[in-house]
């Protein structure tokens, strides 16, 4: 992480500094954390917003990752508080931009969000946040082609998945390597962005490398029969039929049939 990256980050440590304004998901290679602030809404009601950022090794160089959630919102308009946010953040480049983006959706969210006939009514607002309750419970499964560094490959899955509060299983069954997640769609998104962009292994000459060989399988709400973890752990099994039986356990023998099987050569 770069020197004006850290500057940034302890100013923001300092600003956001009230109870859960603030929370660091990770700095490994770049930066993701959350800021919870608020703007009035075209009836000069209070709107909370969950801001999460991403900040790449390249950063403030190039565009910092975004995303935006808001029981009182609904997705497009959560979608179009993200469009906006990256429309300003083009005219920022090459400068700490994040505590300026606060500001600046502060300052703007009743012109963003719309006239009144376009906001979110009383109505709206209670399934909304019932969608948004509902959006929270979400499932991915993802396959890894190996893991050299494995012993410190685990850790750090451990530390995201524990930092973005998500539950599920990382599985090894011979040469197959599966994630399957729980948790907030967007914790979920958050992990993938690490997952994707870290240099959590190493490549044929021990040089830390990024992951490049991940697929992702599978990524739904989960649904009245599936089981909900209560927990993230690392299971090895001896035999596919072991495997099978997890998932069977889980409620998703289905997925073990559409997904995991075809993985078995």
């Amino acid at each position: 992480m770069g020197e004006l990256v850290q500057e940034e980050l302890s100013a923001l440590a300092a600003i956001f500094c009230g109870p859960d304004e603030w929370e660091v998901v990770s700095c490994s290679d770049g930066a993701s954390f959350r800021i919870n602030t608020s703007g009035q809404g075209f009836l000069d009601e209070n709107i909370p917003l969950k801001l999460s950022f991403y900040l790449p090794t390249t950063y403030p160089f190039c565009l910092p990752g975004i995303s935006v959630n808001s029981q009182h919102l609904t997705r497009a308009q959560c979608m179009v508080i993200k469009e906006k946010l990256l429309e300003q953040a083009k005219k920022l480049l090459s400068e700490p931009m994040v505590h300026e983006l606060v500001l600046w959706v502060q300052q703007n969210l009743k012109d963003i969000i719309g006239q009144p006939e376009t906001a979110v009514s009383p109505e709206d607002c209670t399934l909304s946040a019932s969608t948004s309750m509902d959006d929270g419970t979400w499932m991915a499964l993802l396959h890894l082609d190996h893991m050299r560094a494995k012993t410190k490959y685990v850790k750090t899955v451990e530390k995201w998945i524990s930092n973005l509060r998500l539950t599920g299983r990382l599985m090894f069954w011979g040469k197959i390597i599966l994630i399957l997640l729980q948790g907030d769609r967007n914790s979920i998104k958050e992990y993938l962005i690490l997952q994707k962009t870290s240099k959590v292994d190493v490549d044929s000459s021990g040089k830390k490398c990024k992951e490049k060989m991940i697929s992702i399988l599978l990524e739904t709400k989960v649904q009245m029969e599936h089981k909900r973890f209560l927990a993230f752990e690392v299971k090895e099994y001896s035999s596919l039929d072991e495997l099978l039986k997890e998932f069977e356990a889980a409620g998703l023998k289905k997925l073990f049939s559409e997904f995991v099987l075809p993985l078995v050569k």
